[in-house]
C-alpha cells in the first residue's frame, strides 16, 4: 500500500471511493463534508438513514452521487456517548481501509478525519490515520495494492501527513 496527499476539493478527486469523516448517523462532521454532501446531491443523504446504531471505527460504503468518486465511504469518527479522538480516528482510518479491501478497491481518496472545533489539530489527525496505515492488516489479502491519497484543503494541513510519518 502506498500513500500520498494532494490539496484539492475531495468532490473532484477522481477514484474509486472518497472516504469521509461522519457520526453515528452518517452524518457530516465538519463545514467539508456537509459541502461534499451538498456537492453529492440528495440521494447521498438518502442512503445515510442507517437503522442501526454504529460504533466508532465503523465505515459504511454508498453511491457517491456527483461527486468524482465511484463510491462513498462513510467513516465514524464520533457518536453522542463517544467524541472525537484520536484513537477514534485511528480505528475510523482502519475500517476505511478494510472496506477497501472487502470491496477491492484501488484507490481510495481520504479526508482529514477528526479535524473541527474542538476536535484534534492536523498533527494528531495525521498522526492517527499514518498509523492506521502502518498498522493496517487486512483479514484478507486484497489482490491489487491499495493507493491512499489524503485530500486537504491547505498546504499546512499537506504538510502535517509526511511530518507525522517521519516523527
Amino acid at each position: 500500500m502506498t500513500w500520498s496527499v494532494v490539496v484539492e476539493d475531495p468532490a473532484f478527486v477522481p477514484c474509486d471511493a472518497l472516504a469521509r469523516p461522519v457520526n453515528e448517523e452518517l452524518r457530516a462532521t465538519t463545514t467539508l463534508g456537509r459541502r461534499v454532501e451538498s456537492c453529492a446531491g440528495p440521494e447521498i443523504l438518502a442512503h445515510t438513514g442507517h437503522a442501526d446504531r454504529l460504533d466508532v471505527g465503523a465505515a459504511v460504503v454508498t453511491t457517491a452521487g456527483a461527486l468524482e468518486a465511484k463510491l462513498l465511504i462513510h467513516a465514524v469518527v464520533m457518536t453522542r456517548e463517544e467524541p472525537v479522538s484520536a484513537h477514534g480516528v485511528e480505528r475510523a482510518m482502519t475500517g476505511v481501509l478494510q472496506r477497501a479491501a472487502d470491496w477491492g478497491l484501488r484507490h481510495v481518496a481520504v479526508m482529514p478525519f477528526g479535524l473541527g472545533a474542538g476536535n484534534l489539530d492536523i498533527d494528531r489527525a495525521a498522526r492517527a490515520m499514518v498509523d492506521a496505515i502502518a498498522g493496517w492488516r487486512p483479514r484478507v489479502l486484497p489482490k491489487t495494492p491499495l493507493q491512499v491519497t489524503f485530500v486537504v484543503e491547505t498546504d499546512d494541513e499537506a504538510a502535517a501527513f509526511p511530518r507525522m510519518a517521519s516523527a
